[in-house]
């Protein structure tokens, strides 16, 4: 038996990256999923994939119609709604705060932010009705620490935590629990894409992405789309149930300190610039 056995799960930004492999996990696990994004062909194309248990919808989660919809395709195809994965994201318009447009900065927070308000409010009705449910919102590091030059992404992914928080504990009553993942550094193939190199390349940038990311955190390995996906399984099932409101950090311990090579050289600076050997 999977530990999401005759659940349906619906997964925004589901056709590629993280919510490609929280899709495939949930599937594996026994879930029946609505894979939703913008990506249509790729969509659909890995929904088929994915066998007679998943389907694909478009929906543009700024657009609170789409959002909707996407819902309403879940329970018109399955019956039921027992978990939304709030996935669906963007880099965000980054630079130095004064050179940053509001066009690009409306739509960080509208793509980043209300795309997750707008899944949790059009799942909540759902979920109360049928006594009880699952949210997870994919938030990240950025929201918990500081990033320079990445004002609109990281303000984005702080208030998801706290709306996160402020819904679980309306929600809690009615069985719905709320829970959050902060993902840090993942190596997806989606950068190559991004910047638009072709597969080969887009292959080449990935493997050597993996070597970068491997000196980014105490834990000496790249952080991989499975990494978040394992974290989501155990949101959504029932090995979780006495967690809500709560922030997962899947960051490798990144987010935790500075590593211990980091720590030694700040020391011996320190020491240095006092006069003293640092070998003492």
């Amino acid at each position: 038996m999977g530990k999401l056995d005759n659940r349906v799960a619906v997964i925004t930004g589901g056709a590629s990256g993280i919510g490609k492999a929280i899709a495939e996990l949930f599937v594996k696990e026994g879930a029946r999923v609505v894979v939703s994004d913008i990506q249509d062909e790729l969509g659909e194309t890995f929904a088929k994939s994915l066998g007679d248990k998943a389907t694909y919808t478009h929906a543009d989660v700024s657009l609170e119609d789409d959002v909707k919809s996407m819902i309403d395709h879940a329970v018109d195809t399955y019956g039921r709604l027992d978990c939304v994965v709030n996935n669906a994201g963007m880099g965000g318009v980054k630079g130095e705060i004064e050179s940053i447009p509001v066009e690009g900065f409306d739509q960080s927070i509208t793509i980043l932010l209300r795309g997750v308000f707008l899944g949790m409010k059009h799942a909540a009705p759902v979920m109360k009705k049928q006594g009880g449910g699952n949210i997870i919102n994919i938030s990240s590091v950025a929201g918990l620490r500081g990033v320079s030059q990445n004002h609109p992404y990281s303000a984005a992914k702080a208030a998801v935590l706290q709306l996160t928080r402020t819904v679980a504990m309306e929600l809690a009553y009615y069985k719905i629990r709320v829970n959050s993942i902060c993902p840090g550094s993942i190596v997806t193939s989606i950068f190559g894409a991004a910047k638009g190199l072709s597969s080969a390349e887009s292959a080449q940038a990935y493997e050597g992405l993996k070597r970068l990311f491997e000196k980014g955190q105490p834990i000496r390995r790249a952080g991989l789309p499975e990494d978040i996906a394992n974290a989501a399984l155990w949101l959504a099932s029932d090995d979780s149930s006495f967690v809500t409101g709560h922030a997962l950090v899947v960051d490798g311990g990144v987010s935790a300190g500075q590593m211990w090579t980091q720590q030694m050289r700040w020391i011996d600076m320190i020491e240095s610039t006092l006069g003293l050997d640092p070998s003492e």
